[in-house]
Order: structure tokens, then sequence, then C-alpha cells
């Protein structure tokens, strides 16, 4: 009883970080998207995008810097530094969490990212994505069209092939499209690993439930791969790819001394 009391009493603090810090990822996300909405009619397109993903791309990486700096969150994402620049680059990742593109977007300030359509009429989101030109999947021809023009143009492009977050691990299948776009666009495709071994906001868990903390987060560069003219079979290779190398990632952390040490909380 007295342990459990006395769990309690340390979990408290860490959870109203947690939740401070994610009220001010919504308060500055409420307050830019309001001043998207009103520059967005008037702006040019082309400075208007430019503002918009470099706003993002700042706000997201001033929220991982204070979960880092608070010990919420350990992060490594350094591996995108030396590709933000980088032209006409598809970037396609794992979909863990609902924190993904966060991740990846706080470090690719002049990337897209493809995104569900519902998620394009959301407050927190919906009009500094419109400003930013990020692309809606709710029409795969419309999508890709875009796609390929933002590449050509020198955008970059963040894809999760899964099109949800993970339900069946280590990966879902692969949904269609990437592959056309980077043979349309005659772009490559970068691949990035995210590692996690925290549930938190993964498939069914809420936002509001405290998990284990710290919540940790590694990028990892994976091969690049070249376009080619059959994006069905490069499809199917990029799968491949990614599920062989998670399911020996999961494999791996399994082990005593891969786990994490983490504060009590209330989960």
């Amino acid at each position: 009883m007295i342990l459990r009391v006395l769990r309690i009493l340390t979990a408290v603090p860490l959870a109203l970080m947690l939740y401070a810090l994610l009220l001010f990822l919504g308060v500055i996300s409420l307050v830019w998207n309001a001043f998207a909405m009103l520059i967005h009619p008037v702006m040019p397109v082309k400075p208007a995008r430019a503002l918009g993903r470099a706003t993002i791309a700042f706000a997201y990486r001033t929220f991982w810097g204070l979960a880092s700096v608070t010990g919420m969150m350990r992060i490594d994402a350094s591996c995108l530094d030396a590709l933000r620049d980088e032209p006409g680059v598809i970037f396609v990742a794992n979909h863990p969490t609902m924190l993904d593109a966060l991740l990846l977007v706080a470090r690719l300030p002049r990337s897209a990212c493809i995104m569900k359509a519902e998620l394009l009429h959301n407050i927190f989101l919906g009009a500094g994505a419109r400003l930013a030109r990020y692309i809606s999947n709710e029409s795969a021809r419309t999508m890709v069209r875009l796609a390929v023009a933002d590449l050509r143009e020198g955008g970059q492009l963040v894809i999760f092939p899964e099109g949800t977050r993970t339900v069946t691990p280590p990966l879902n299948p692969f949904r269609p499209g990437v592959t056309l776009i980077a043979k349309l666009a005659q772009a490559p495709i970068q691949t990035v690993f995210i590692d996690t071994d925290s549930p938190y906001l993964g498939k069914g868990w809420p936002i509001w439930r405290v998990p284990p903390l710290p919540i940790v987060f590694t990028l990892r560069l994976g091969q690049r791969f070249a376009p080619t003219q059959d994006s069905d079979v490069l499809q199917s290779e990029l799968e491949q790819y990614f599920r062989h190398h998670l399911e020996r990632r999961a494999a791996d952390a399994d082990s005593p001394e891969c786990q994490t040490p983490r504060a009590p909380t209330l989960s």
C-alpha cells in the first residue's frame, strides 16, 4: 500500500508536466492556424507554402526541444539534418504513433505531408496545413498529381505508406501510391525507420493516458531506392525491406540490455 502511494505521488508531477507540454502544443497550433486562416486567401502560393512549412517545422521542433529538456522524451532525429535542404526527395517511414509526422516535419522544413482528408478540416491542423500546401489523400489521382508537382518544384514529401498507425506490428501492408509518385517525379525514396518502445499514441492509446516515461524516439536512415518503371515491383520490394528490418529490430529489442529505464507513472 505504501509503495503504491509513493508511486502515485512520484507519477503525478510527471503526468502534469506531460499534459502541460501537450497543452502548449495545442495552444501554439490554435494560434498559428487562426493566423494562417487569415493570410491564406491573400498570400501568393510560393511564399505562403514556404512560410507555412517553415513555421510548422519550427513549432514542432520547439515542442520536441521542450519535451527533451523536461525529461519527458528522449529524441534522436539528427540523421535527417543533412537532408533538410535536398530537393525532390520522398521520405518514407513506418508509423508506430500519432507523433511520427511531427518528428519528421520538425527536421524537414521544406517538406509536405500526405494527410488524411479529415485532418485538413481539423481546428488544430487544417488552416496551417492548407497554407503549407500539404496534400490530401481524399482523391488518389489528385494526391499523385500534387505530390509529383511539389517534388518537381524542389519540395520534399513525407509519406507513411501504411496509411494509418501500425495495427499489426511490425508493419501494416503498404498502400499503393508512393512508388508511382517516385516514378512520375523521378524522385528517390529515402527510407526512415522510427524506433520507439513506448505505446504512447499508438493505435488504441488515448492521448490522456500517461505512458511510462521518458518516451524514447530514435530515427534511423535506411536504404535509398531509385525510382523504377515498374512501380508495383518497387512497392513490394520497399514493403519487404521495411518488414525485414523492423522484425529484426523487434527481436533485438526483446533482450533485457535494450530495455529503457523509466520513471513510474499513473499508467
